[in-house]
């Protein structure tokens, strides 16, 4: 073991004493075009390509499009209430339909041969020349997480001279700084100190690393990650054998912890049905998909000439699997899994909750503010899946309450002005949507948790809609802070007992 190289990226290198003795980035061969951090433009593509970046988290003309859209129903309402209230019902009531259907041939798709690749024990084996693979660990107040990192990374089934990791920390961050110079480092571990700027964020950190990586490929792992140790080879494998436009490989995403409370057998459904069934159907169908925050693979070279990621979006994952899509490049899943930790407490939850689906809603508006460039470059098929998926997921969060609020009223008190709002087929399409949706909604998280042999998860799913409700409490907060405080980064707690 030897102590790790540091990448230092500040004037004031007193500030971080204990890594005075590290040789710095500018005696290292193979960087020749970067030798400080000072040189590297984290935010570039907001520089380069602004209208791609969050940085405007909502141009002059979609506020104006905003406002006089608002208005516009609002004197609808006034001068004819009920056939307002009518469309407006009838549209949400399209949407869930769509939706309903849309996840269900989803799941469906999820079953297509080649939906996740897959590869044998024989094939892995193989000998064969392993490139040199770039592993970000992005880590912030996180200085409890480093053994166990670190062990994971060790253990990863890939020849230790390929392997090239950086820890990210960042600058003010003293104690996971100094956690990571008391630690005996291996050698393929080097930490990058980040300079303190704004905006405080992960894709921001990302950035440095993405610029200093030596790697053919790129993944990112969180600090409290335990990826499968044959994870590495399977993404070099499917890469040898995907064409040249597949520039991410997802790997799938669950938890170790499944079981700790009702909130994490919720949360554990959730992803089983995300990562297991729905971002497989996606992948069968070429389509968009909204990258996870972690265990993404990419062909590096294809992710530094999409400009990285955006700092300033909140979601960095998702805004980057539309950028990709755009650029005419595809994702392809893996049948390979990354554990992480559900988080278990309700507050901290709902600020993850929030966090993600601001960043959607950030994506939704940066991609939206030129709907015909967007159409033009996914194509009509591609756009509507955008819709449902970038667009559907925080509506649907907010209209909910809306509806349940009614169903609850109309059950228990059947007024008049309520049966006016659902005539004839509209009334049917929403009982549809409200009894057999919604048990499709349940279904599909209940086939994922039996595909994953998750039994003891299938009875407290029986209750999800309680669990939609709070993605709606968040999906509220996120509407407020996207206009509040857009780039507020609401970190997740890890380790909670």
């Amino acid at each position: 073991m030897s102590k790790p190289e540091i990448v230092d990226g500040v004037d004031n290198v007193d500030s971080i004493d204990k890594f005075d003795n590290i040789e710095p980035i500018d005696t290292i061969d193979s960087v020749d075009t970067i030798d400080t951090l000072d040189k590297i433009d984290p935010l570039a593509l907001a520089h380069q390509r602004p209208e791609w970046s969050a940085a405007t988290p909502i141009t002059r003309v979609q506020v104006a499009t905003v406002i006089l859209l608002t208005l516009a129903l609002a004197a609808c309402a006034f001068l004819w209430p009920l056939r307002t209230g009518r469309l407006l019902i009838l549209f949400c009531t399209a949407y869930y339909l769509a939706a309903t259907l849309y996840k269900l041939a989803l799941m469906r798709a999820s079953g297509r041969p080649g939906a996740v690749m897959r590869f044998t024990p024989a094939e892995l084996a193989a000998e064969r020349d392993w490139p040199v693979y770039s592993i970000l660990v992005p880590m912030y107040k996180e200085p409890e997480t480093l053994p166990q990192m670190v062990a994971g990374l060790a253990a990863l089934d890939y020849p230790d001279d390929r392997k090239d990791v950086q820890l990210l920390l960042e600058e003010d961050d003293r104690a996971t700084c100094d956690a990571a110079a008391a630690m005996d480092l291996p050698p393929f571990i080097r930490v990058t100190v980040v300079p303190p700027s704004f905006p405080r964020t992960k894709p921001k950190a990302c950035n440095y690393g993405l610029a200093l990586a030596r790697g053919e490929f790129l993944v990112i792992y969180d600090a409290e990650d335990k990826p499968e140790p044959d994870q590495l080879k399977k993404a070099v494998l499917a890469f040898a054998q995907s064409p040249a436009n597949v520039a991410c490989v997802q790997s799938r995403l669950n938890f170790y912890n499944p079981t700790r409370n009702l909130l994490t057998r919720w949360f554990t459904a959730d992803y089983s049905a995300w990562f297991d069934l729905q971002l497989p159907g996606l992948a069968a169908l070429k389509t968009v998909i909204p990258l996870g925050g972690t265990s993404n693979h990419f062909r590096l070279k294809i992710l530094r000439d999409l400009l990285g990621w955006d700092a300033y979006n909140v979601t960095e994952d998702c805004d980057l699997g539309v950028r990709l899509a755009r650029r005419g490049f595809t994702t392809r899943m893996l049948e390979t899994t990354t554990w992480e930790e559900a988080c278990c407490d309700l507050r901290f939850w709902i600020k993850q909750r929030t966090r993600w689906q601001k960043g959607y809603i950030q994506t939704w508006f940066v991609h939206m503010r030129n709907p015909f460039a967007l159409l033009r470059d996914l194509g009509p098929l591609h756009f509507l899946h955008y819709q449902l998926l970038i667009g559907g997921g925080f509506f649907s969060a907010l209209i909910n309450p809306v509806f349940w609020i009614l169903a609850i009223i109309w059950f228990f008190v059947q007024p008049a002005g309520i049966s006016a709002l659902f005539p004839g087929g509209v009334f049917a399409a929403g009982v549809f949507c409200l009894f057999v949706g919604n048990f499709c909604f349940v279904y599909v998280n209940l086939v994922a948790c039996f595909q994953r042999g998750y039994d003891k998860l299938l009875f407290a799913n029986l209750f999800t809609p309680l669990y939609w409700a709070l993605m709606s409490v968040s999906g509220w907060r996120a509407l407020w802070q996207f206009f509040r405080n857009p780039f507020y980064w609401e970190k997740t707690q890890h380790n909670l007992k």
